[in-house]
């Protein structure tokens, strides 16, 4: 499958965004200035905290409704009433909502079993359940004497009439359902980011289904994006009176998040007709794997200097507990998963404490170094210089370690998720069962974990060196300084630019162009006649691009360089490509954003439309790509390997792109001579069609809808 440039830098941006909102990374700077400055007040109290971020709020609200989740997925109805109560409490005034808690609670009574329960299950009827059934919904009543049932039939009794309401399936639907409803109600929206990845993954798929072919990421997107979605949120019954929704919003909600069309018009009706609400409201429906997620961010983040490489370290900032029950809950989530299904336990200690009280929160960071040492040892290099060899030159590590460079201090602080130690042992000491559970887990580590294990911890320097090369060649690069960088990946691996001679042509035309802009002709003609002429000669698809550089003598212009050439797109590509020298593959979101932009343009070239959503989730500016001089130089398919040898993210120009309106000018004329957009429609609408087959069907019938339906229907 081929792969469509990414804007790295929008993507930067995306990702810093996603863990600033949940709360996943620190900014050492801020950090460290806020320690200075408590360092000369007086000592504060024990209850004080951190003043909270602007978006503290909504990361509060998500963790209320994560925790209202799990109290309903455990059954503590009670528990969840209570937050309800305290978080949201004009939601408890919807008697459909209430009718549903009543009822779950009347179930989770009878559950214990024990006589007390059952008395107090039988007040609950009388008391809140029997008053509410009578004006909660229709069909509440014929609800409430179903399930009086329960009394009569066994939870384990499979067949009986009231199977459904003893199964613990109706837990989950429950609190799905109240994620639903409660994120619309506190506004508490998953970041951007995410919800771009659910979209971005959603169409990979469906691209793939249709096109008949294997997705080369497939075993990332199926362990990210879990099939299973929440209840959707119900509108209320005043907004059934609406006037009809345009047949374009509904159709676009229906195909973009994969809805019936009813399903689409009751999405819009409990969004007030608001098509980009209703679709965030759909998209958070959509469960990832959080865990795994974070754990792509990071590896992503150390990789492109956004965090500090080495272990997760702990913050003093507490997070959101409302209980030790919760703790035991998050404690759970925290326990990493291999592709094999099995839990990853690392011996991290936390201030000194035995190795059976592991720390919990940092295994999902320190999962993706072991992972990383596991690649380096098992990855084999076509060239005859390993990682490792490559790195016992002293120079190179000593220049790399030097403070002049100035962009580690930069760097965040990595948390994690619930990685607060009072919040881990807590959680430690609150169950025996759960502190068995981790000491066997641990005790049952295999022999291959524990070498993977030992393999992290030893090689953690090595590592670290190998990210600060990287990332002192991807500055270099990016700053414009390509002289310098060409130097630095000579030093480190004489051979590289042989191989990667268009790598070498981009960074000779950055120099070029820089010495044009600084007026230094003489300087500017020499580089051309030593490295671009003879490298051009070598390739003749390198001539295009070279002839456009000289250009530049023509208009001397102090930001050529920027105009031309996109340095943050070039430095990744040397970054990835000096890393494969190194042993170091590149992380694996750069390898979903790279397949999933990809099928996304190709999907919309099918649909023959703009699309809609776009611009909400930012996929726009993650295709911003602009290379003028380099898009003639990967024309050939010759040199596309080439590019691609040197780097999975060659620079091309993303000035392909679709038209204003999403379709080329040849789809534009091809759709026009088929139909029109109401035809489109009319089809989609009438048939239940996806909007790509409703185009191929009206191309066989001249673009008529009305022959279309008849034949169909005939």
């Amino acid at each position: 499958m081929e792969s469509t440039p990414v804007n790295w830098e929008a993507l930067d941006a995306l990702v810093i965004e996603f863990a600033k909102l949940e709360n996943l990374i620190e900014d050492a700077t801020a950090t460290a200035s806020a320690a200075a400055t408590t360092a000369t007040t007086s000592a504060p109290s024990p209850s004080s905290s951190p003043s909270p971020s602007p978006s503290s709020s909504s990361y509060q609200s998500r963790l209320v409704i994560l925790q209202i989740r799990r109290y309903l997925e455990s059954g503590a109805v009670d528990d969840a009433v209570g937050l309800l109560r305290l978080h949201a409490p004009s939601i408890l005034n919807d008697h459909r909502i209430l009718f549903r808690l009543h009822k779950q609670k009347f179930i989770e009574l009878l559950r214990k079993g024990t006589t007390e329960d059952r008395n107090a299950a039988i007040e609950c009827l009388r008391t809140a359940l029997a008053p509410c059934a009578l004006d909660a919904y229709p069909e509440a009543y014929e609800e409430f004497k179903h399930v009086l049932l329960a009394f009569i039939y066994d939870k384990d009794d499979t067949s009986s009439p009231v199977a459904n309401e003893w199964s613990e399936r109706r837990r989950l639907d429950l609190a799905g359902f109240m994620s639903s409803m409660l994120r619309a109600h506190l506004n508490a929206y998953d970041p951007i980011f995410s919800m771009a990845l659910r979209y971005l993954i959603s169409i990979h798929r469906a691209y793939c289904l249709r096109q008949g072919i294997t997705s080369p990421i497939s075993d990332l997107t199926e362990r990210l994006l879990l099939e299973e979605r929440d209840h959707p949120a119900i509108p209320q019954d005043i907004l059934y009176e609406v006037p009809p929704f345009d047949e374009v919003d509904i159709q676009a909600l229906a195909h973009a998040v994969e809805l019936t069309r009813q399903g689409a018009i009751d999405s819009l009706r409990f969004a007030k007709g608001d098509l980009f609400l209703a679709f965030q409201n759909e998209l958070c429906r959509i469960k990832l794997d959080a865990p795994f997620l974070d754990q792509l961010v990071r590896e992503y983040c150390v990789y492109r200097g956004i965090v500090e490489s080495g272990p997760v370290k702990f913050s003093q900032q507490d997070p959101v507990c409302c209980s030790s029950r919760d703790c035991s809950l998050e404690l759970d989530c925290n326990l990493g998963k291999h592709s094999d299904g099995e839990t990853s336990v690392t011996n991290v200690h936390v201030d000194g404490s035995p190795e059976n009280n592991a720390d919990v929160s940092s295994m999902q960071g320190m999962d993706v170094e072991v992972r990383y040492a596991s690649e380096l040892t098992n990855s084999q290099e076509d060239c005859s210089t390993s990682g490792s060899q490559l790195l016992e030159n002293p120079s190179i590590l000593q220049r790399r370690r030097m403070p002049g460079n100035g962009e580690r201090s930069k760097r965040k602080r990595w948390r994690g998720r619930y990685d607060d130690n009072n919040y881990v042992a807590n959680a430690l000491l609150e169950d025996s069962k759960q502190e068995n559970s981790i000491s066997t887990a641990v005790s049952t580590v295999t022999k291959e974990k524990q070498a993977c294990e030992k393999l992290s911890v030893n090689d953690a320097s090595n590592t670290e060196d190998k990210y600060e090369i990287l990332l002192g060649v991807k500055d270099l690069a990016s700053n414009g300084m390509a002289a310098e960088a060409v130097e630095e990946v000579n030093a480190i691996d004489p051979n590289f630019f042989s191989q990667n001679f268009v790598l070498l042509f981009q960074l000779k035309q950055v120099e070029f162009l820089k010495l044009v802009s600084s007026g230094d002709y003489n300087a500017a003609l020499k580089v051309a006649c030593s490295h671009l002429g003879p490298l051009a000669a070598s390739d003749p698809t390198l001539l295009k691009p070279l002839k456009e550089t000289l250009l530049a003598l023509l208009q001397p212009s102090e930001d050529a360089l920027g105009s031309a050439l996109p340095l943050n797109a070039l430095a990744a590509s040397l970054q990835v490509a000096v890393g494969r020298r190194l042993g170091v593959e590149e992380p694996q979101l750069m390898k979903i954003m790279r397949a999933t932009l990809h099928t996304h343009n190709e999907w919309f070239k099918l649909q023959m439309c703009k699309d809609r959503f776009e611009g909400l989730l930012r996929i726009n500016s993650l295709k911003e790509v602009h290379a003028p001089f380099l898009t003639s130089m990967c024309t050939s398919k010759s040199h596309t390997d080439s590019c691609t040898n040197g780097s999975s993210q060659a620079t091309v120009s993303s000035g392909t792109r679709m038209s204003e309106d999403g379709s080329s000018p040849t789809q534009d004329s091809s759709r026009d001579a088929i139909c029109d957009e109401g035809a489109i429609l009319k089809v989609m609408e009438f048939l239940a069609l996806p909007r790509a087959d409703a185009i191929h069907l009206l191309a066989q019938y001249n673009g008529n809808a009305e022959t279309v339906i008849q034949q169909l229907f005939a």
